[in-house]
């Protein structure tokens, strides 16, 4: 937030301006730091047209890289995280995150951890990059594990961002075809019905087929609208729930191509997370539950978990991993490698690495599939519509 203030230097010079803080008190503990007397703080007030909506305020993905890269790049060049973090808010065009970033520099300026104030935002550091930043501040390597975070950071809003991406195109086209269909049924076939009933001409089943069709939308298109919102709302609400979400992540990972991406991404992001953790010195056992957390799906952190109980009982990754079908052998395989040799960390980088590679060819090979796809389905459903018109036009035709 912004605060005007005015106040009084320690030789009674007055001096105004304004100042950037999460609350009130920590404007006037900013201000007391520079040693002004405070006259008047008062909160600068926004017209309405500068608001933003919330909604729009969220931070995202995006925004964590963007932070992630620019404070490795500002603590690189040795300048000190309190005026790093606060040069980071003053420049974020998130109001929102701004908020936090300067909640975060106020903590630091008090004497708090940098990992402990970022504890304090479970919504936007995981436990992953706050385990991160606290081996950091205990090695003395905060430098690196900043790089490495933004590196993190980055590589993994790019696979989703490139996931996303190739399913634009594929969306676009069946929307426009959902929105093109109904149009042609609650418009242009209603029309072509009359001709086609004062006619007499006999009609071929794909007519018929379309004509009902349209007639059923025509009438019932309120209780559509409410089974489809409905079923919808369904899905999102149960999905939410614990037995719905397993049955969901079940279901993505035996989608036919998509499934075979998302394993390879959740795998990917199991071995390079908690190879990493290893990496910096997190206790294995601790290394496995932040993983579980991060994952991103109820199958492997099951999975994770069950290892994290066996290795306290002194078993190994591997043999918990040998017996779950989800988990290709490959893994299960360079797991044991890796525990017997004592480098799990170099081991599971690799496989990391492997699988990123792996999900980057799926997608371009995907991305190129996927346009004569939908070329063939957009053609058949095209030839469909305008057979069931046609036909009946041509037999109208001939009977004249």
């Amino acid at each position: 937030m912004r605060f005007n203030y005015k106040s009084r230097t320690s030789e009674g010079e007055i001096q105004a301006g304004t100042v950037e803080a999460s609350t009130h008190q920590a404007a006037l503990d900013i201000l007391r730091r520079r040693h002004l007397v405070v006259t008047s703080l008062e909160s600068a007030k926004r017209p309405f047209y500068a608001k933003k909506i919330k909604f729009f305020e969220r931070i995202t993905t995006k925004d964590i890289v963007i932070f992630s890269r620019q404070l490795a790049v500002l603590f690189n060049s040795e300048i000190p995280l309190v005026e790093a973090l606060r040069t980071l808010a003053e420049q974020t065009k998130n109001r929102a995150f701004e908020i936090k970033i300067f909640g975060i520099a106020e903590d630091v300026d008090g004497g708090m951890l940098f990992s402990n104030s970022l504890a304090r935002y479970p919504k936007i550091f995981n436990k992953f990059y706050i385990n991160m930043i606290k081996s950091g501040e205990v090695a003395g390597n905060l430098s690196e594990v900043l790089e490495y975070l933004a590196d993190h950071t980055e590589r993994e809003f790019n696979l989703n961002a490139k996931i996303k991406g190739a399913m634009i195109y594929p969306s676009f086209i069946i929307g426009m075809l959902i929105l093109v269909g109904i149009i042609m049924l609650l418009f242009v076939v209603p029309n072509l019905v009359e001709i086609f009933e004062e006619s007499g001409v006999k009609l071929p089943w794909t007519t018929k087929t379309l004509i009902f069709t349209s007639d059923f939308v025509c009438s019932w298109w309120w209780l559509l609208l409410l089974v489809i919102g409905g079923l919808i709302g369904g899905i999102i609400w149960y999905k939410k729930t614990p037995e719905g979400k397993d049955i969901w992540d079940r279901i993505v990972l035996e989608l036919p191509i998509l499934g075979n991406i998302a394993q390879k991404m959740y795998l990917s992001r199991f071995s390079e997370n908690l190879a990493t953790l290893i990496k910096a010195g997190i206790p294995i056992t601790q290394a496995l539950e932040i993983t579980a957390g991060i994952i991103g799906n109820n199958i492997y952190q099951k999975i994770v978990l069950k290892a994290r109980v066996a290795v306290r009982r002194g078993e190994t990754i591997s043999s918990v991993l040998a017996k779950e079908i989800d988990i290709p052998p490959v893994v299960t395989q360079m797991t044991a490698v890796g525990e017997k040799s004592g480098k799990l960390d170099s081991i599971l980088l690799n496989l990391a690495k492997f699988y990123q590679e792996e999900v980057d060819r799926i997608v371009n090979n995907l991305v190129d599939i996927i346009q004569p796809v939908l070329i063939v389905i957009l053609g058949i459903f095209v030839g469909l519509f305008v057979a069931s018109i046609l036909l009946p036009i041509y037999n109208l035709a001939g009977t004249m």
